[in-house]
Order: C-alpha cells, then sequence, then structure tokens
C-alpha cells in the first residue's frame, strides 16, 4: 500500500474523530457548568453527592467508562448494544470531560474576589448581572489555559474510542498497520493528531488574545 492510499483511508476516519471531538466539547462544555453549580451548592447532599460523582468520573480510566457506557447495559439490564457506536462514545467522552471542565470552572469562580460581587452591588447590580457583565468575563480569561489544556488533551483521548471498534482515524491505523506489518500507519497518525492539536492551540491563543482585556 502506497503512503498516499494510506492517508486516504485514514482521512476517512478523520471525521469520526472530528465527530467525536466536537459533539464531546458541545456537550461537556455547558455540561461542566451545570456540575460546577451543583457542586458549589449550599445544599450540602447536592454538593457532596456532586463531589462524589465528578470524583469517580476523575479518578477512573476513560476507557473504562467508555466500556460500562457501551457494553454495561446489556449485561445489566439486557438492552441491545447501540449499532452506532458514536452515541456511547460521545456520551462517554462527555462526561468524563464535564468532570473535569467543573472542576476547573469552579476553581475560576472561586478565584474571584468577594470584594467585587460587593463592588457590583453597590453600584446596583444583580447577581445574574455581576455574573454576566462583571465575573464571567474574567473567570474565561482565567480558566482559558486550563480548558486548552484539556481540550488538547480531548483530541489525542478520541484515539481511545477504538477499544469498542469505533472506525475513528487511530482504529483504521491500526487496521492498516496490522494488515501491512508497518509502523507507517502510526507515524501518519501522528502527524494527523499533530497538526490538530497545532490547529486547537492557534484558535485557543487567539481567543486568551482576544480576552486579554480582562488580564489583570
Amino acid at each position: 500500500m502506497t503512503l498516499t492510499t494510506m492517508i486516504q483511508k485514514m482521512s476517512e476516519g478523520l471525521g469520526n474523530t472530528c465527530s467525536i471531538f466536537f459533539l464531546t466539547l458541545l456537550i461537556a462544555l455547558p455540561l461542566g457548568v451545570v456540575f460546577a453549580l451543583l457542586r458549589m451548592s449550599k445544599n450540602i447532599v447536592i454538593s457532596k453527592l456532586t463531589q462524589f460523582i465528578v470524583s469517580v468520573l476523575r479518578g477512573t480510566p476513560l476507557m473504562l467508562q467508555l466500556l460500562a457506557v457501551t457494553y454495561g447495559p446489556f449485561y445489566l439490564f439486557g438492552w441491545g448494544i447501540s449499532r452506532n457506536k458514536l452515541i456511547p462514545v460521545v456520551i462517554a467522552f462527555s462526561i468524563n470531560y464535564a468532570a473535569y471542565f467543573s472542576e476547573i470552572y469552579r476553581g475560576g469562580i472561586e478565584s474571584i474576589s468577594v470584594g467585587q460581587y460587593e463592588a457590583a452591588a453597590i453600584l446596583g447590580y444583580s447577581k445574574a448581572q455581576t455574573f454576566v457583565k462583571i465575573i464571567l468575563p474574567q473567570v474565561i480569561r482565567r480558566i482559558l489555559p486550563s480548558v486548552t489544556n484539556e481540550i488538547v488533551t480531548l483530541v489525542k483521548d478520541t484515539s481511545i474510542a477504538f477499544a469498542v471498534s469505533y472506525q475513528e482515524m487511530f482504529t483504521i491505523g491500526k487496521q492498516i498497520a496490522n494488515s501491512q506489518a508497518s509502523f507507517m500507519p502510526f507515524i501518519v497518525a501522528g502527524v494527523f493528531y499533530y497538526i490538530f492539536n497545532a490547529a486547537v492551540g492557534f484558535v485557543m491563543g487567539r481567543a486568551e488574545k482576544a480576552m486579554s482585556y480582562y488580564k489583570q
């Protein structure tokens, strides 16, 4: 198999890799906000329960969670295994990354001094206005580097989908490597991931620059 043919075949899996990436971000970023707010709830039961869930999600391997979401319903309840493997893959990735994002959000929100809330109240801002207009822009600026790090990790973690035979780029590369007894597909995959992460780094770098107005 020529290098060109190899790249073409692996490019077919790149679309599936992108699907995992973008769908996970679409769900995990807002879900992380929900986790963070529940974690910061004044209700001790809700706060502690959320803390425990987040701890489990962060403390167990993503691959284990992926296998549990994909095959757990079948072994526990006898439900059929989804033919569309993208669904359990995105579910597992989303809840896992939401747990990590939630701690980043929580740290960002708690890093804002109480004095800013008090000053906003004196100026007549409501709690919602204070959060949206004063607190949120600062939080976003502070957490962007950490969020960027998690997004870069997500690009590489998409390869874990091979565990449930989802045909993303790495899975196809692994199949080609086995059939051709060649290491070249892994090198090609590495180049793909590097370019993907370079693009992510560029976009997030521009976002950080755009938010530099709020840098303290």
